[in-house]
């Protein structure tokens, strides 16, 4: 048992090296433009066999890459979550893509996400984006309560004369959430209003700056600063780890220049008994 502890670390290690990683990304990268030419039915109908094999093998690398990490790490493999996507995205891709589940073949193009596993720079954004959620959470829940009183003050403002846009609160909130976006909000609903109702700019302007700047800015600064927070936190883990480092290094030495006192005096003693003979 003994023997195998070594063989496994050994074959974790070697997955998780620089090289086979930039090779999993290479590989990732192809499969991205494969996937992307299956659905060109010229490219298709000339190199289609060639696509599907290469898609074949580079998905059976991906599954000896999962295979490997299980069997160097075991269950310790599913407490790392980028571990639990990529083995979800691979195993998607092994479920039978015919009859009903003809659907899953589109699910395919999942294995390009892998990219994001592969690369620290993506994986610190997505992990700054998961820990902004609660904050962002909170904006939303503002956002939505904005959305909604606005929305109840459309209605009642515009559902006679415009129906269509303001008939009842949900197309209301249809509406709002277009003029948020900014799409034809001016010439395609908010001057069309004011024709007949003059004084409606001063109902969506005032809408506009806080449902799409205002709310856009806190979006954006929740999650800059949660950027900001984790790189800050690995820093400071960082620099602990090159303490304690240094310290144990350091330690050590010190130990080793004792040892070198110790011989020292011993060989003094040694000379001095010499000389006393």
């Amino acid at each position: 048992m003994s023997a195998v502890v070594p063989v496994r670390a050994q074959l974790g290690a070697w997955i998780e090296s620089a090289r086979v990683q930039r090779a999993i990304v290479v590989l990732i990268l192809i499969n991205a433009a494969t996937l992307g030419l299956e659905t060109s039915a010229t490219v298709m109908a000339r190199i289609g066999p060639l696509l599907t094999a290469l898609d074949r093998v580079i998905l059976a690398v991906f599954v000896l890459e999962i295979a490997g990490k299980l069997y160097a790490w075991r269950w310790r493999f599913f407490r790392d979550p980028w571990n639990v996507f990529d083995f979800a995205v691979v195993g998607v891709a092994l479920v039978p893509a015919s009859g009903p589940l003809a659907v899953l073949r589109t699910l395919r193009v999942l294995r390009v996400l892998r990219l994001v596993s592969t690369m620290p720079q993506l994986r610190f954004v997505v992990e700054s984006l998961l820990h902004a959620v609660p904050g962002i959470g909170a904006i939303a829940g503002l956002l939505g309560l904005l959305f909604y009183v606005f929305a109840v003050m459309a209605t009642g403002l515009y559902a006679e004369r415009f129906p269509e846009w303001f008939g009842s609160v949900g197309a209301s909130l249809y509406t709002l959430f277009q003029i948020m976006t900014l799409e034809s909000w001016s010439m395609g609903i908010v001057r069309p209003v004011m024709e007949v109702h003059p004084y409606a700019w001063a109902f969506f302007v005032p809408f506009i700056l806080l449902a799409t700047f205002t709310m856009l800015n806190l979006f954006i600064a929740i999650i800059v600063n949660t950027m900001q927070t984790m790189y800050q936190a690995a820093r400071r883990a960082e620099e602990r780890r090159l303490e304690a480092a240094v310290h144990a290094e350091g330690a050590q030495l010190e130990q080793e220049v004792r040892a070198l006192r110790a011989e020292l005096r011993e060989l003094k003693g040694l000379l001095r008994g010499g000389e006393g003979r």
